[in-house]
């Protein structure tokens, strides 16, 4: 078929295979267990991304990642990610994020929602209308994946926000 030059990349990019929606049924939650208490020394002073400081071998204080990375232990859980969909946000395949229930999300939130009873992780988007409502919608971070606008017939439940990212380097 012969197609204008001009209609080239836009006709490209519609044939271009559109990656399943990363919605699952099936997620696997654990629970947060503070089972040891680890104080972990810190320098008092910042690290630049150049040369150390000599003062750096001093430390002023213990940080415990327990209390540091979790607020309330009884709503907080752990979930390892399964899709590329917030790639763009740092999150990976395989990454964990832990989740607290506890939160009302915000505008801009990373959270794990619920449509039609299947789990997804978006970023939370509230804008008001012009009457003065709220239109929630979810955003992927990864622009392979789509994003999701409620239909009527559609429930949303944020189960929870994502508050951090625990992510291995090595």
């Amino acid at each position: 078929m012969r197609v204008p030059e001009s209609k080239v990349v836009e006709i490209k990019a519609w044939l271009k295979p559109i990656p399943k929606d990363d919605r699952s049924k099936n997620i696997e939650l654990q629970p947060i267990e503070a089972r040891t208490h680890l104080q972990i020394a810190y320098p008092l002073e910042s690290v630049a991304a150049g040369f150390p400081s000599p003062a750096q071998d001093y430390t002023e204080d213990f940080i415990d990642l327990n209390e540091h990375l979790i607020h309330n232990p009884l709503s907080t859980f752990i979930l390892r990610v399964n899709s590329l969909s917030m790639k763009n946000a740092g999150i990976d395949i395989d990454d964990q994020i832990i989740i607290d229930r506890s939160l009302t999300p915000e505008h801009g939130d990373i959270v794990l929602a619920m449509i039609n009873n299947e789990f997804t992780v978006k970023r939370f988007m509230k804008e008001k209308t012009h009457q003065h409502q709220y239109k929630v919608w979810l955003k992927a971070e990864n622009p392979e994946y789509p994003d999701i606008y409620l239909q009527s017939e559609e429930e949303l439940v944020i189960w929870g926000v994502v508050t951090c990212i625990l992510k291995k380097l090595r």
